[in-house]
């Protein structure tokens, strides 16, 4: 299974300068970081992935199903950074109503929304109103959203903003039970977010990519001598620092 972007161009306007141009990128298996500072096109990635978007030029693919494709669009799910509580709905309410919007009957729908709150650690939740849950339960109920109608593969942008240390926690390890089924890949212009808990890292800066490997790989970037508790800072600094002819 691979979704893959090749050679894809885009811009907000037709006269306004391209975020990315000419970006090839595969996405691979498992846990997969995407860092980069605000304005690097993250979100135009991820859009331009989850079929939000189209590109200029270029194609997107998800082992050969084109993004414009119906079968594409049921084939990736994508989770914008702001979840918004349904404030009249329970949580799974809300995901079944995803589910139904995604062309699911409404049995299926109803079903399959226990099984993606179960996944996401949200079972004892399943009858409480979204807007009583906390900020990282509600960001739970999106990933559950997004699995209900069995995406293979997972596009998160920016999920973790505005949690505390111990809703990242849970978060991360909800994400880690996901991955050997789903391919995951989750925005961050926090270095530190989930660096050393994924299995991939994928930099990208100025509409470039400028990295895209293991974790180890990107971890090996730091400096000799880095403090552990700054390796991964370290290590994006060290590969989006300019180099003399660019």
């Amino acid at each position: 299974m691979t979704l893959e972007l090749r050679s894809c161009t885009y811009a907000y306007r037709p006269w306004a300068p391209p975020v990315l141009e000419n970006l090839d990128y595969a996405l691979p298996g498992g846990l997969t970081i995407l860092l980069g500072p605000n304005g690097a096109g993250k979100s135009t990635l991820l859009k331009l992935a989850a079929s939000v978007h189209f590109p200029r030029n270029g194609s997107v693919t998800l082992d050969g199903l084109p993004s414009r494709s119906r079968a594409y669009r049921r084939a990736v799910a994508w989770m914008p950074q702001n979840i918004t509580a349904m404030t009249s709905l329970t949580a799974r309410e809300q995901v079944a109503y995803t589910g139904w919007l995604k062309g699911m009957n409404r049995r299926d729908a109803w079903d399959k929304a226990a099984d993606a709150l179960a996944r996401v650690d949200l079972s004892a939740q399943a009858d409480t109103r979204t807007r009583r849950l906390s900020g990282g339960q509600l960001r739970r109920v999106g990933v559950a959203s997004a699995l209900v109608h069995g995406a293979r593969v997972l596009l998160l942008d920016e999920p973790t903003a505005g949690m505390d240390p111990r809703q990242r926690r849970v978060f991360r390890d909800v994400l880690r039970s996901l991955t050997d089924d789903v391919p995951v890949l989750l925005s961050t212009h926090d270095v530190a977010d989930l660096a050393e808990d994924s299995d991939n890292v994928t930099v990208i800066d100025d509409g470039r990519v400028l990295y895209s490997g293991t974790t180890d790989g990107f971890l090996a970037h730091a400096p000799d001598g880095t403090p552990s508790g700054r390796i991964a800072e370290a290590a994006y600094t060290a590969l989006s620092e300019p180099t003399p002819n660019h």
